[in-house]
């Protein structure tokens, strides 16, 4: 079993800058449905690194937004060792607002799947 050491959601594992969100959004593997947009690309980092774009366009509430954004947080710290390697950001749609915790963590394990099996991630360069 893994250790809740290992599951930690640090600053090593969040996109933090303009340029590493840029790099994603540039050349990536795109995963979409009615909740979220996934994009994810390969980096040299080694970690799995998330980025959130949680809009207020799509979300106006800020409870909701944050609730949003645990919710992404939770499911990828959970899911991290399976995602090494790999730059991720997360855009939600109009419907995640108002959508169940439970739609929303299934959403993100098929997101995530898709991320792990996608045959084209592009590298980093």
């Amino acid at each position: 079993m893994t250790s809740s050491r290992n599951k930690r959601f640090g600053k090593n594992n969040r996109l933090l800058d303009a340029a590493a969100f840029g790099r994603v959004f540039q050349k990536a593997s795109r995963s979409r449905d009615n909740l979220f947009t996934v994009l994810c690309r390969r980096n040299e980092a080694g970690a799995a690194r998330l980025g959130l774009a949680i809009s207020k366009k799509h979300c106006r509430q800020a409870t909701k937004r944050n609730r949003i954004k645990r919710i992404i947080r939770e499911s990828f710290r959970e899911q991290q060792s399976s995602l090494e390697g790999l730059d991720i950001v997360v855009i939600n749609q109009p419907p995640a607002a108002t959508a169940s915790n439970r739609q929303v963590f299934r959403s993100l394990e098929n997101h995530w799947r898709r991320c792990r099996t996608a045959k084209r991630i592009p590298q980093e360069s």
